[in-house]
């Protein structure tokens, strides 16, 4: 649950350091109450948090920017980014439930659970959202008048769940007209409060996209840009993989410390012409650049989303920025694969069963890479020499090509399959016992759980 209130949070934040500490504040008190470490716990907040901008449809507003600076539609951008970022969270996903497994976790007692009724009471607070998309994706108005017509609706909302929320806790024998001037008037300030943090953020945003676009014009008209290319391009020579890597690593530290929209607009302006000119498809260049610029915020040494979630958490920086980048393995694994093979992101001659297999594929090879690091498996722990054959054997699966995948498959059920048999034999060393977990649970027996 933090991993999907992380990605929907995040989406429509475009903060994945704010977004952190938002729901961070919530989900990782949570998470080390149910048992896992407080790295882990961070690790899981920050990697949801910064996967939360390539989520579709929003993406962190990069969404509106990429249909610009590409010149497609909106709604085309939205569908493509859905296969990448399906193929992060199951990443994730996967790598959570590893980690519960081995420690021998267990879930939430369902008393502590938030009911159903309760979520269908407040669904419609996500109407000024869908709104947006809707307006958005239907080409009915500009993206300026879809945004103001989203926030006039966001402030009725507001109203209509100030009204409701104020008239189910009234005093007893409180009139109508008492609980509508009651909501007026908070109302009032909270619009004033949103409008004045409207007003900080644009003033951050502008100022980092302003920045972007001097040093796009400075490596331009100095000829620095067309050097940064050449260079790269002459040292990738006929391996592409040369130039995916060093553009990689521009992007990661271009990338450090911006927000959302401002990192697409540098890496737009860069990096992706980079990519362009060792023959990339143009939308594949686009998401390349913007997948690694995001995910700076979880690289070490300057991973700032890891470092926010480790002060919430009480773990080291370092090792929960490394656990954070451990779980987000698909970003620095699925660009290399669009890349190469423009399927995933449904450009070139595709059909349904082309995309349906290679996100099969994919998805078997994340899943040997994140057993690998986790070193877990079937109640049973990994040989260290079998990680590292299950890392090929991952990697196998996601480079496109039947032979790679026949090959990847192959590897990855013999290991599964052998994992399976040492399980049945009996309780292995590397499962945590009750004792041990209750050691991680210890230190938080005074925290209530979240509402």
């Amino acid at each position: 649950m933090a991993v999907i209130a992380s990605a929907l949070c995040g989406m429509v934040s475009g903060s994945s350091v704010g977004n952190t500490v938002t729901t961070g504040s919530v989900t990782i008190p949570m998470m080390k109450k149910t048992g896992y470490k407080p790295a882990f716990a961070g690790a899981v907040e920050a990697a949801s948090s910064t996967g939360g901008q390539i989520m579709p449809p929003i993406m962190g507003a990069a969404a509106f920017l990429m249909a610009e600076y590409i010149g497609i539609p909106y709604l085309e951008v939205a569908i493509m980014a859905i296969i990448p970022a399906f193929l992060y969270f199951a990443g994730i996903f996967i790598s959570v439930h590893l980690e519960a497994k081995k420690l021998g976790l267990k879930g939430i007692p369902r008393k502590e659970l938030p009911t159903a009724k309760y979520l269908l009471q407040n669904c419609y607070l996500v109407i000024p959202l869908v709104l947006l998309v809707w307006l958005v994706a239907s080409g009915a108005r500009t993206m300026a008048v879809s945004a103001a017509i989203s926030i006039a609706g966001a402030f009725l909302i507001g109203f209509i769940n100030f009204l409701l929320t104020n008239w189910r806790e009234r005093p007893e024998g409180t009139s109508f007209g008492a609980v509508f001037g009651e909501t007026c008037k908070m109302a009032w300030f909270t619009a004033v409060d949103a409008f004045a943090a409207g007003a900080k953020n644009v003033i951050s945003v502008a100022v980092a996209c302003a920045m972007a676009g001097l040093i796009a014009g400075c490596i331009t008209v100095t000829g620095l840009a067309s050097t940064i290319i050449n260079v790269i391009v002459m040292s990738a020579g006929d391996f592409l993989i040369i130039g995916l890597v060093f553009t990689m690593l521009c992007c990661i530290v271009l990338g450090m410390g911006v927000p959302t929209t401002a990192n697409y607009c540098i890496m737009a302006s860069t990096c992706a012409p980079i990519l362009m000119a060792l023959g990339i498809n143009p939308i594949c260049a686009h998401f390349f650049v913007f997948y690694f610029g995001i995910v700076a915020d979880i690289t070490p040494p300057v991973a700032l989303a890891a470092y926010a979630a480790s002060a919430i958490a009480k773990a080291k920086p370092m090792t929960t920025a490394i656990n954070a980048s451990k779980l987000a393995i698909a970003a620095f694994i699925v660009p290399y694969i669009f890349a190469m093979n423009p399927t995933l992101l449904l450009q070139g001659d595709v059909t349904g069963v082309t995309v349906a297999l290679n996100m099969v594929t994919a998805l078997m090879g994340l899943f040997g890479v994140a057993v690998a690091l986790n070193g877990f498996l079937f109640k049973s722990t990994v040989n260290p020499v079998l990680r590292v054959v299950l890392i090929a054997g991952g990697l196998s699966m996601m480079i496109p090509g039947t032979l790679s995948d026949v090959i990847g498959f192959a590897v990855i059920a013999a290991i599964c399959a052998l994992q399976w048999m040492l399980g049945r034999k009996g309780t292995p060393k590397g499962n945590a016992t009750k004792d041990e977990t209750n050691d991680v649970v210890e230190d938080f027996d005074d925290l209530e759980p979240a509402n």
